[in-house]
């Protein structure tokens, strides 16, 4: 069986876990040696890409492009555009003649995955524009003073990452440190403006005209964005789709929800065949909020990549201070302020505590100014955006994960932590904490209790250990090849339903 599979964001190309678990998920399909082939947006640089054959996009204002809605038969009609035909064999990709240029290959080491990449316009759906600060600059807090310190090396997209060193010289120096952040504050639900809506269509209008040569079996779409590309696919061929619900608009957006994406989401989710969702807690919203009938709703939890070297700790900070880590977006979804408030609380029994914030997003800026103002900004560091190894450093570092999510569909980074021996402390609002026993629980909103248990943590040895050694055995079950499996056998009850017992899995 070959799948299709489309998706937003891939190593390296991540805003957020969605790209995470495309690249553990297709991984874990890889070993079990299904055929997939993953389309993606991205913005790829001509001139270093030359181990990427590139497909250029029609021309901005070409017949067809002035979409303004999310229409199935629109956006298939807009895509397949007369094109001449090769002797190429049906389903190639990667391979150019005069008379046509396939889909581009991005080589990576899989044996049954390929990927193409759909050259569009990035549009990050989980960050707002950046402000107005110049690129390539910082905004480092000591106490309630601000200055601006030089960055000589930006990256691409206005995203300045953090290194190391400068994590283990803000910690020693006991300045905090943040990457560029928005000046401008948003109501949630505000993520999403018209241009994203149209690189949403754009990709829909690509995806059909790049894989118009391809045999596949089945279509997985991840989360919103993906789905009017999904429908249109699904329509034009005949093909059954399944939807992937990592998110949904109530998460992100409280019910202050954005009309257009909900609608999108509830077309995908009722235009396919099955829904994936990654959690219990996600798919009682699915069934609740968008009226999806729950025989057709399954749930598959997301996994963990298990590197041999994780718990290999490298040299940490030079302190005696205890660290307490946040690995993620800096949004209301994810639930900062909480963070910083049980912070505020701690270092009130515990002076020799640091709490590291590692992440970005719209909330950066009001969680630096909410610690300067309560006076724990020199305890409160922000890095940024950590990519790489730079990612294992910062676990190595903590004594303590935290997540305190308002609404947390499933939620990786535990997972991650416990991999690296870190103990965790999880939102009862999360779909993780369906399947995790031997990481602390707390209500997102009880900043007394997540303070308590913090401290609890951090002065018993015995509790550490515990959590630690537990947890180290038990996220070994919590795989990506369990997950794989479970796609694999929704995916031959679907086509089972739909052509006969031939193709079923036993």
């Amino acid at each position: 069986m070959h799948v299709l599979m489309l998706g937003w964001e891939f190593p390296p190309f991540i805003a957020g876990g969605l790209g995470t678990a495309c690249h553990g998920l297709t991984k874990a399909m890889d070993r079990r040696g299904m055929d997939v082939t993953f389309v993606l947006p991205k913005s790829i640089d001509r001139s270093q890409s030359s181990h990427v054959n590139l497909v250029s996009p029609p021309p901005p204002g070409a017949p067809g492009l002035e979409m303004s809605g999310v229409d199935v038969a629109a956006i298939a009609a807009s895509a397949v555009t007369p094109a001449r035909e090769s002797s190429h064999a049906a389903g190639a990709v990667g391979e150019t003649s005069p008379e046509r240029s396939d889909p581009p290959l991005v080589e990576v080491p899989f044996q049954h995955v390929r990927f193409i990449g759909v050259p569009a316009g990035f549009a990050n759906p989980y960050q707002r524009t950046p402000g107005h600060q110049p690129a390539g600059q910082w905004v480092v807090r000591r106490g309630v003073r601000t200055f601006i310190a030089e960055d000589e090396t930006p990256e691409p997209d206005d995203m300045v990452t953090v290194s190391y060193e400068a994590l283990r010289k803000a910690a020693a120096s006991g300045v905090s440190a943040s990457s560029r952040v928005s000046p401008v504050a948003h109501a949630p639900g505000e993520d999403y403006g018209g241009d994203l809506m149209e690189q949403v269509n754009r990709f829909a209008r690509f995806v059909v005209a790049a894989t118009r040569h391809l045999k596949f079996d089945i279509v997985h779409a991840h989360d919103w964005l993906t789905y009017p590309a999904g429908l249109a696919i699904a329509s034009l061929t005949g093909k059954p789709l399944v939807v992937h619900v990592h998110s949904t608009e109530f998460d992100r957006s409280g019910v202050h929800v954005n009309q257009r994406v909900y609608d999108i989401e509830r077309r995908g989710m009722h235009g396919a065949m099955r829904v994936i969702c990654v959690s219990q807690l996600t798919k009682n919203v699915v069934v609740g909020r968008y009226g999806v009938p729950e025989p057709k709703v399954d749930v598959v939890y997301n996994g963990v990549d298990l590197d041999p070297t994780q718990g290999d700790h490298t040299t940490g900070i030079q302190t005696r201070d205890k660290i307490v880590l946040y690995f993620g977006r800096i949004t209301y979804q994810k639930g900062p302020e909480y963070f910083i408030a049980a912070a505020k609380r701690v270092l009130e029994y515990m002076p020799d505590v640091k709490f590291v914030v590692a992440g970005s997003g719209d909330q950066a800026k009001n969680m630096i100014e909410m610690a300067a103002n309560w006076g724990i900004g020199h305890k409160v560091l922000f890095t940024g955006f950590l990519r790489g190894k730079d990612i294992k450093r910062v676990f190595a570092l903590a004594d303590l994960y935290v997540m305190p999510s308002v609404s947390e569909p499933f939620g990786i980074a535990p997972l991650e932590a416990m991999a690296h021996d870190v103990p965790a402390l999880i939102s009862k609002s999360s779909g993780v904490s369906e399947v995790l026993i031997h990481a602390l629980k707390v209500d997102f909103w009880d900043i007394e209790d997540m303070a308590n248990k913090i401290i609890a943590v951090l002065r018993h040895p015995p509790l550490s250990k515990t959590l630690k050694e537990h947890g180290a055995f038990e996220v070994r079950r919590i795989t990506w090849d369990g997950a794989a499996h479970r796609c694999d056998k929704i995916y031959h009850d679907v086509v089972a339903g739909m052509h006969g017992p031939a193709l079923a899995s036993g």
